[in-house]
Order: C-alpha cells, then sequence, then structure tokens
C-alpha cells in the first residue's frame, strides 16, 4: 500500500462526497450529513482519510461511545481497491475503539458486497444477523460485530 493516512478535514468534503456517489450511488451521504460526521470529531467521530500520490482514494469512519463502538463508512476508490488501503483504513478505525475504550465493534454491510464481507471476517468480525430492505434500492444488511478484547485484528 502506498497511501497514507491521515485526519479528515472539512477541505477533504468535495473529493469524500465524490467518493461517495462513485461507491454508493443509490444510498450515498449527503454532504450535510458527512459534515455533521466530522463536525463531531473528535467527541464522539473518528474520520480518516487515504491520500495516495496527494490524491484522496478512501476514507472510514468510527462512531463511538461509552464500550461501544460502530464502522460508519468505508469507501475506496475502484482502482485502488485489493491494494491493502481497506484493510489499512478498517486497521485505523479498530486502533481508535480501542483507544477509545471499545469492547465491541459494530457494523452493516450490504448482502451483495461478498469482498467488503471478506475483508471484516478476516478482521475478526462475525455475523449477528439481517436487516431486511436495508438499502434504499432494498438490499439486505448483514450487522457484524468484532469483539475487542481478543487481543488482535487481522487474522492470517
Amino acid at each position: 500500500m502506498t497511501a497514507v493516512l491521515r485526519q479528515m478535514t472539512m477541505e477533504d468534503l468535495p473529493a469524500v462526497v465524490e467518493i461517495e456517489r462513485i461507491t454508493f450511488p443509490l444510498d450515498a451521504w449527503s454532504e450535510a450529513m458527512l459534515r455533521g460526521e466530522i463536525d463531531d470529531q473528535p467527541r464522539t467521530r473518528h474520520y480518516v482519510v487515504a491520500v495516495d500520490d496527494d490524491t484522496i482514494v478512501g476514507y472510514a469512519g468510527l462512531a463511538a461511545a461509552a464500550d461501544q463502538a460502530d464502522v460508519q463508512t468505508i469507501a475506496v476508490l475502484a482502482g485502488h481497491r485489493r491494494s491493502g488501503i481497506g484493510a489499512a483504513l478498517l486497521s485505523e478505525l479498530l486502533a481508535e475503539a480501542e483507544r477509545r475504550g471499545a469492547c465491541e465493534v459494530f457494523l452493516e454491510v450490504r448482502s451483495d458486497n461478498a469482498p467488503a464481507q471478506a475483508m471484516y471476517e478476516r478482521f475478526g468480525f462475525e455475523r449477528l444477523g439481517v436487516r431486511r430492505n436495508y438499502y434504499d434500492d432494498g438490499t439486505d444488511a448483514i450487522t457484524m460485530v468484532r469483539d475487542l478484547r481478543g487481543g488482535a485484528h487481522e487474522r492470517a
């Protein structure tokens, strides 16, 4: 991976909104929603971007409160997938959840996104259940959880 991770800022919003629209065309978050997430940093949120050659190629966000955290979003531009950027972003979110004292991290993933599901499982996430018709296009969401009390992040 050649990308560098850093905290997301308001100046990153145009690039992040564009990646959001490309990656999630049917249920993209609005600029106002993303702005609200960034506004909550560092109180309850932690958002990072992946920068490769001065270009933002991915981003991820975490919500954390008390002993629980939620992966809000992870997105990587198609041309940069399978290069370790998604794994690096997820590792950063899990590390931040641990720094904040979370015991568990939850997420929802599209039932038709097998590569993302496989990555989450590599990181020790386990399936909890299904939320029917969760996404705007009617696709189900698989809910997953990772217990942070167990130790290492990615499984070999």
